[in-house]
């Protein structure tokens, strides 16, 4: 189950996302479904539109399937989504 404590373990195609903050003003309040993931980008389904927002730039608020909402600093995220996904995290 993805939880908050998790997020960075997890799958992220298919949440809802908004960017919070980025070096580019330009890319903050960008909104939408995430619809595809690479080592340094994460692509914005909104409004019709397919955006590219890098990671390592941006603060991303994502919305969990139970409705709760966690901001993620995106360079934590900048790996292959298949190697993040199977890594372990050490509290």
């Amino acid at each position: 189950m993805i939880t908050a404590a998790n997020i960075c373990r997890h799958e992220l195609v298919g949440l809802e996302a908004c960017v919070s903050g980025s070096k580019n003003p330009s890319q903050v309040g960008i909104a939408g479904r995430i619809v595809g993931e690479t080592k340094q980008m994460i692509t914005l389904r909104c409004d019709g539109r397919t955006l590219h927002v890098a990671k390592n730039t941006a603060t991303f608020d994502l919305r969990l399937p139970d409705d709760t909402r966690v901001r993620v600093d995106g360079s934590v995220l900048v790996m292959r989504p298949e190697k993040r996904t199977s890594m372990r995290i050490k509290i």
